[in-house]
């Protein structure tokens, strides 16, 4: 009997290690299929002609490309590696975890990888980052500077030309790295990541980069 007891309140630990959002000090082991982004700076850049996005790693190979289905408005948005090939999907309204605002998936199997929480603001902008096995939370990536934000939200036209900052934390707020908007006519930026020892890098990298297209759709 008390081999049954013990046997069920690990069991329930367990799950009550997983609820969405928990925070935790062990690094996931997130694998986003197809991928290599394990360099430390990338240049991501929006086509002026259409809503499609490149990012490049520091030696100016293109590493995904972004372009959102015709008519699918915030529904779906596919991106591709390097070559052309599938690499992920980002869907609105997370398949398995409604809760999440949009979730990356894989392309063949529809499975959730990463959910993006997105909490915002006219003064501050919070994307969490959780895994979707687990529901924790390995990351956060938050705007920095409130009058940035709101002149961006509330000014027309001139508001989404500015440019953008973000700060990435870990799951206990230790610093990551960092997104910073550059002035120019298309939406142009540079991810930099300082130090990944306590995250998925790939997963917070391909984080950073669909952000900025989910929020200019």
């Amino acid at each position: 009997m008390g081999t049954d007891d013990s046997a069920s309140a690990a069991t329930g630990g367990a799950h009550e290690g997983t609820t969405a959002g928990q925070r935790t000090d062990e690094t996931p082991d997130i694998d986003i299929p197809g991928i290599d982004l394990t360099g430390d700076t990338y240049i991501v850049e929006q086509s002026l002609i259409r809503n499609k996005y490149r990012a490049e790693d520091a030696d100016g190979r293109t590493v995904l490309r972004g372009k959102q289905k015709l008519f699918k408005l915030k529904e779906e948005f596919p991106f591709l590696d390097g070559d052309g090939n599938d690499a992920f999907t980002v869907r609105a309204g997370g398949i398995v975890d409604v809760a999440g605002n949009y979730a990356i998936t894989d392309p063949d199997t529809g499975r959730e990888i990463v959910v993006l929480d997105n909490d915002f603001s006219v003064f501050r902008d919070t994307w969490r980052l959780r895994d979707a096995r687990t529901g924790e939370q390995f990351a956060e990536i938050n705007s920095r500077g409130a009058l940035v934000t709101l002149a961006r939200s509330l000014i027309p036209y001139v508001g989404p030309l500015i440019p953008h900052k973000y700060e990435i934390t870990d799951a206990q707020g230790r610093h990551v790295g960092r997104i910073d908007g550059q002035l120019s006519i298309r939406d142009r930026y540079r991810i930099t990541i300082d130090d990944a020892s306590t995250v998925p890098r790939e997963a917070v990298v391909a984080a950073a980069m669909v952000i900025d297209a989910i929020q200019n759709n």
